[in-house]
């Protein structure tokens, strides 16, 4: 069968998923991994404030982007779709990005709409899902926005009902609000205010009432149901499919949001890259699950390993 490569450039990490696609007998498809890999770059290092993509996070992808583009050929890969999301739509010298892309993987680089990643990351996260328990919310929580995505999964297809992305995420609410190490009171405050904001726009569109189940995807929120477990070291199985209740999310958030850059680094199951923005990731999920909790949406967050990436690589079929 056909082997695939899907590459996600987002604003805090590159990540690239090598799959054989098998199709079943109705003519759906089935993904099996061969490789999957994920390097936090900060591609939206100082974009917020700049709107410029700075010449080291340039560089920093382009070395990531090198290495993924050796191991793609080395399984020989067949189909390759990369798509760039809210740094890269924010950049004025956006230009540069699609240059090296161009270069060294030796295709385009697609900027993709937020709703156009919702759709994706829903695509990718309902796969193995009941269809009974949907109609299923999934929230990507990326490093500078956030989607929300409602639709149906009836084992075949998906079907989007409302979707909608929104510019907050873990990068973006770290460096407008949380400056401090630990941050302080007010910078929490702050930061929850933001974050409760920007969601509402999304809450506009996508009625969170309507939805079953809450499921999660994404660095943010897998590190949390890492953390929440105490795993000794990230433990893709342990984490895919796991949950988290309103009560472990607000445990978290106070807990991340408590101590200093070194005491996160400490935890094994938090990536390097990661360490930094992680709090600000929490802001948001805790925002989001007040606002289901307010709104009638589900209580309970569903952890899930397959996210865009799934979407994308099914979507060169």
């Amino acid at each position: 069968m056909p082997r695939v490569a899907a590459i996600d450039c987002g604003t805090n990490s590159i990540r690239l998923l090598v799959a054989e696609l098998t199709e079943r007998h109705d003519g759906t498809f089935d993904l099996r991994d061969l490789h999957r890999e994920m390097r936090v770059v900060r591609l939206g290092q100082g974009v917020d404030a700049t709107g410029r993509l700075a010449p080291e996070a340039l560089e920093r992808t382009r070395a990531a982007l090198a290495d993924y583009t050796i191991a793609a050929r080395r399984k020989g890969v067949e189909k390759v779709r990369m798509v760039a999301t809210s740094a890269t739509r924010d950049a004025s010298n956006r230009d540069e990005f699609f240059t090296m892309t161009r270069e060294v993987l030796g295709t385009e680089a697609e900027v993709i709409t937020g709703d156009e990643e919702a759709r994706l990351s829903f695509t990718g996260a309902v796969g193995e899902q009941d269809p009974d328990d949907g109609p299923f919310l999934v929230v990507d929580v990326g490093g500078g926005s956030t989607e929300l995505v409602l639709g149906t999964w009836d084992g075949k297809r998906a079907d989007v009902l409302a979707a909608r992305s929104v510019d907050i995420g873990c990068v973006r609410i770290t460096e407008r609000t949380l400056k401090s190490d630990p941050p302080s009171a007010d910078e929490v405050t702050a930061a929850h205010k933001l974050a409760t904001e920007v969601l509402n726009e999304a809450f506009e569109v996508v009625d969170v009432s309507r939805a079953n189940t809450w499921i999660g995807v994404a660095g943010t929120v897998t590190t949390l149901s890492a953390v929440a477990q105490e795993l000794p070291q990230y433990d893709n199985e342990r984490v895919h499919l796991s949950k988290l209740s309103r009560a472990d999310i607000d445990r978290l958030t106070d807990d991340l949001l408590s101590v200093d850059h070194a005491a996160r680094a400490a935890n094994p199951v938090i990536h390097p890259g990661r360490v930094d923005v992680i709090g600000g990731g929490a802001v948001i999920v805790r925002a989001l699950a007040e606002q289901f909790a307010e709104r009638g949406g589900p209580a309970e967050l569903v952890v899930s390993e397959h996210d865009i990436l799934d979407g994308i690589a099914l979507s060169l079929v």
